[in-house]
């Protein structure tokens, strides 16, 4: 039983003794808080030439990061903020995405990990909070996971270590502390598939991210207001798990759609697209979604 931020720190640890090659680098990647304490350790255990702190030029670093993978290097970057790596869209949209799929004939694959760290803290206003999925879900050649357990987080990191494909990996913080039950030893989750958290016929809720753990918390409310909801938790949001989503919103007819991001060009809006591609006729009722409003999030 132990916190989400330890389950990061043992998946890294692991994969890092399973794979040689394996590089983990970022901005305060060693300092003594060691991001959140998800990279405790890693120095000590694996030295400064697999695991070194860097300067403030998120471009150049991840530039460097698909120089590295390319050369047979592995690469788990780490970002404190999701914010701070706009700065290194070029290199991640006009060249990490697009690499497997023009060259990938001529040149390994891109395995690289970008972790990223979302959601608001004390005081931390626009330019720290934001929650960025639907951005980055809109570029082909990316995938992108948002775990929600102690347990998942460890699943979903080793499977994206792992992955010949760029993966984005965008922690909650309000999710590090939380606790549950792990196995010791690193395994395995698909990246394409969404997790059903539990069955219903009445209503489908579909959440990601921190917005999971919300509706968690809302069981029991449920439970004695007898509403029989199916609960559906993303795990990625690329890709997208149409499969799951449309088969549940035929048995139920009802959705509702639970988003960390902003309303307009969302997740949430993206869903309710497919719902009215694929079973519209189904729906009793029209979907309806619960998202940040369209404006920047104050301190």
């Amino acid at each position: 039983k132990i916190s989400f931020i330890q389950s990061i720190n043992e998946c890294v640890i692991g994969e890092m003794r399973r794979n040689k090659n394996l590089v983990s680098f970022g901005l305060g990647i060693n300092d003594p808080k060691r991001i959140f304490g998800s990279t405790k350790n890693l120095l000590e255990s694996f030295g400064p030439s697999r695991v070194f702190d860097v300067p403030t030029s998120e471009n150049s670093l991840t530039g460097i990061g698909l120089g590295l993978s390319l050369g047979g290097n592995p690469v788990l970057m780490t970002h404190q903020r999701a914010d701070f790596f706009l700065l290194a869209f070029d290199q991640l949209i006009n060249s990490i995405s697009k690499w497997n799929y023009m060259f990938s004939e001529n040149s390994g694959a891109v395995n690289i990990t970008i972790r990223l760290i979302v959601g608001r803290g004390w005081g931390q206003g626009p330019t720290h909070s934001q929650n960025l999925q639907s951005v980055f879900s809109h570029f082909p050649g990316l995938k992108v996971v948002v775990p929600t357990s102690p347990f998942n987080v460890k699943g979903l990191l080793t499977s994206s270590l792992r992955d010949p494909n760029p993966v984005i990996f965008l922690e909650h913080r309000w999710l590090h502390n939380t606790v549950g039950y792990v196995p010791k030893n690193n395994f395995l989750l698909d990246l394409n598939k969404s997790k059903v958290l539990k069955k219903g016929k009445d209503i489908t809720l579909i959440s990601m991210s921190y917005m999971t753990l919300e509706v968690k918390n809302l069981y029991k409310d449920l439970k004695n207001l007898n509403i029989d909801f199916e609960h559906i938790d993303l795990i990625t949001t690329k890709p997208l798990d149409k499969k799951t989503i449309v088969t549940s919103a035929r048995k139920t007819g009802k959705v509702l759609v639970l988003d960390t991001g902003f309303k307009s060009n969302s997740i949430s809006a993206e869903i309710i697209t497919i719902l009215n591609e694929e079973c519209f006729k189904k729906l009793k009722i029209k979907p309806e979604r619960v998202t940040i409003p369209d404006v920047p999030e104050p301190a």
